[in-house]
């Protein structure tokens, strides 16, 4: 039976595609011609990618009454073009490449690619890429380069470690933390030339002193003033890095300051902490009228599995694919932390962690999370409310939790017969 198809055949009467590099863009743009309905006018032309260019390839695209401009997103070269045409008014689309690859089979060259993505740009054939607005991005700068810096820190720390182990102290296997207080104070003493272990051990403060004994044995090595010089160096570093942290924290509170009722909001989720919802703000922005629903904010993020079906059979191992690796990165810490509460989130993680693997039980508690987050910025009125630990025990029905359990085990290859109830 025909049904009505929801798509609708609307061409953008004048639009304009970038294909960017970093010294130059091929600008294909595309209009209607006068008196001849149906008929395309065609420009192509080179512009520096230098601000005073762009700003003229603005006025030129103004002239022409250009309304949409799309690009690809080139590694980091788009953005200049996208921020000045989008300062200038236009609606600015950035693309996926993989979106628009040049037909096979046919020459590829910069002026091809523009005037290929103009005509498919015209008949509405791709869709645009989520990009925050202007504030949404400084934000996002500010704790991308935080988590770096995080990063960095834990790549030097580790060289710490293994600098010892090339000592031959072995004060990480007895201190859990040798980067706290007491460890700091070891270290600090191995540099200024003190060998002597006990004289090393009766640094510990509180607890660790009850290991007084191991730590002797720990600094029994061979620490030179090689190993001295380059531990100097390395801990400069992770301190010059602590300092930049701080500073960055402090920069980021203050560009947060007006999402404060969203970040508490977003804080009283099991395992989110004010510092990740922090990010996954930088990261999705508040305005979730750019994803329609939760599921499709999901599918952006690669928090769901791909879809790819052949012949009436699903293809593929439904991997959910790559998607932003800094929201991916906090989603899967806040799913971990998450999984150690006495709530509904973390008896899903360990549900699913003891069936299918750790790995897939972030993957569905990471999903689980952003669908609360949308809608918690979806609508202010929303609250957020706890299901309990207990929800698969006592608010799922007897009979569906026992037919889902007859159905794994006839997966398994069990044969089961049910007993008549006396």
């Amino acid at each position: 039976m025909l049904t009505e198809a929801q798509d609708t055949e609307e061409i953008i009467e004048r639009v304009a595609a970038l294909d960017i590099g970093k010294t130059e863009a091929v600008c294909c743009t595309r209009v209607p011609r006068e008196g001849s309905p149906g008929r395309r006018m065609q420009e192509v032309g080179t512009w520096p990618t230098v601000t005073r260019s762009l700003l003229e390839l603005s006025d030129h695209l103004r002239c022409l009454r250009v309304t949409r401009v799309v690009m690809e997103a080139t590694s980091d070269y788009w953005r200049p073009a996208f921020y000045v045409l989008e300062a200038a008014g236009f609606d600015v689309w950035l693309v996926n490449a993989r979106d628009v690859k040049h037909l096979p089979g046919r020459p590829k060259t910069d002026k091809l690619d523009a005037i290929w993505l103009a005509k498919i740009a015209e008949r509405q054939m791709i869709r645009p890429s989520f990009v925050p607005p202007r504030e949404i991005r400084t934000l996002r700068d500010l704790t991308r380069y935080r988590t770096d810096l995080v990063t960095a820190r834990t790549s030097e720390k580790q060289r710490v470690e293994k600098l010892l182990e090339d000592a031959q102290i072995k004060v990480s296997s007895v201190a859990s933390d040798i980067f706290g207080p007491s460890g700091r104070d070891m270290l600090a003493a191995l540099i200024a030339g003190e060998r002597d272990p006990k004289v090393l051990a009766q640094y510990a403060r509180r607890r660790l002193r009850a290991k007084l004994a191991a730590l002797e044995e720990a600094f029994t090595g061979h620490f030179t003033d090689h190993h001295a010089f380059l531990l100097s160096k390395m801990l400069g570093r992770i301190d010059a890095i602590d300092a930049d942290i701080a500073a960055l924290d402090a920069r980021i509170g203050a560009e947060v300051a007006p999402y404060a009722e969203a970040i508490t909001r977003l804080s009283g989720i099991p395992g989110i902490n004010p510092v990740a919802a922090r990010v996954i703000i930088a990261e999705i922005g508040l305005d979730m009228s750019r994803f329609p629903t939760a599921a499709h904010l999901a599918s952006w993020a690669k928090f769901a599995p791909g879809v790819k079906e052949s012949a009436g059979k699903k293809k593929g191992k439904g991997s959910t694919g790559h998607g932003n690796s800094y929201l991916a990165r906090v989603l899967g810490n806040c799913a971990s932390a998450a999984g150690r509460t006495d709530t509904f989130l973390g008896e899903r993680y360990r549900r699913i962690a003891r069936r299918r693997g750790k790995k897939k039980a972030l993957v569905a508690v990471g999903r689980s999370l952003l669908v609360v987050i949308w809608h918690l910025l979806s609508d202010p009125d929303t609250k957020f409310r706890d299901l309990g630990a207990d929800f698969y025990d006592t608010r799922i029905d007897p009979e569906r939790r026992k037919h889902n359990h007859l159905r794994q085990l006839e997966a398994l290859g069990y044969r089961v017969t049910l007993e008549p109830a006396a």
